[in-house]
């Protein structure tokens, strides 16, 4: 049984900082590609961040790059998101993929997070 468990979310203002953290259980998932993606209310799910499994190669989405930072450690994930703007407000999910190799699209995750919740006011 494979579990992506994410935690980290909350409500803070305009320009602060907020990190979340997720973690994957299973065989073979220190080795994995793994990363976040988003969704905002009334919108599809979007590419955030995602990296490979030494941490040495990481994708940003165009419009956090500068701003949020992903890191790992073995099968745990993190993503620092500072100077954080209303438009980040969105539930956000802990993704791992089979494979090494680090991929923006969706359909190439097999294992997801429940999501948590980020509110940024203005």
């Amino acid at each position: 049984q494979v579990y992506v468990v994410e935690s980290g979310g909350g409500l803070v203002q305009a320009g602060s900082s907020l990190r979340l953290a997720c973690t994957a259980s299973g065989p073979t998932f220190a080795r994995n590609a793994m990363g976040w993606f988003r969704q905002a209310p009334g919108q599809g799910r979007e590419f955030v961040a995602a990296i490979n499994w030494s941490g040495n190669i990481a994708k940003y989405a165009d419009s956090v790059k500068g701003r949020f930072t992903i890191s790992r450690d073995n099968a745990e994930i993190s993503l620092q998101m500072n100077s954080l703007k209303p438009e980040d407000t969105a539930i956000y999910y802990c993704t791992a993929k089979i494979g090494m190799v680090v991929e923006t699209d969706e359909s190439d995750y097999e294992y997801w997070g429940q999501g948590t919740q980020v509110t940024v006011s203005s």
